[in-house]
């Protein structure tokens, strides 16, 4: 099983306690389908299956390689330079969050 090389740079271990969406879209007036927390940084970004991934477009831009699923009971995590998935139990938490504008 591929291992995560990175789990030394996870510098946010309690998720906040509400989140307002991708700050990238709502910046910009656009639309999310599920949101992903930087677990370096905390930058709230949505996922690959929404038209702008500003989650990956935020890794790729600075060097940050672990996010978190910040979806009602998800747990896990991603690291895109090792590209593996993970549960990391140090970081806790269940944000509130917006319904998502591109859900199915």
């Amino acid at each position: 099983m591929p291992r995560c090389a990175h789990a030394d740079q996870v510098a946010i271990t309690q998720l906040p306690e509400e989140v307002d969406g991708c700050e990238d879209c709502l910046a910009i007036g656009g639309a999310w389908v599920h949101l992903r927390l930087c677990l370096a940084c905390g930058h709230v970004g949505c996922c690959d299956d929404s038209p702008a991934r500003h989650a990956t477009a935020h890794a790729q831009a600075t060097g940050h390689p672990l996010i978190r699923s910040i979806e009602p009971g998800e747990e896990w995590s991603w690291c895109y330079a090792d590209e593996t998935a993970m549960r990391i139990p140090e970081v806790r938490g269940e944000p509130r969050i917006p319904p998502a504008p591109l859900a199915p």
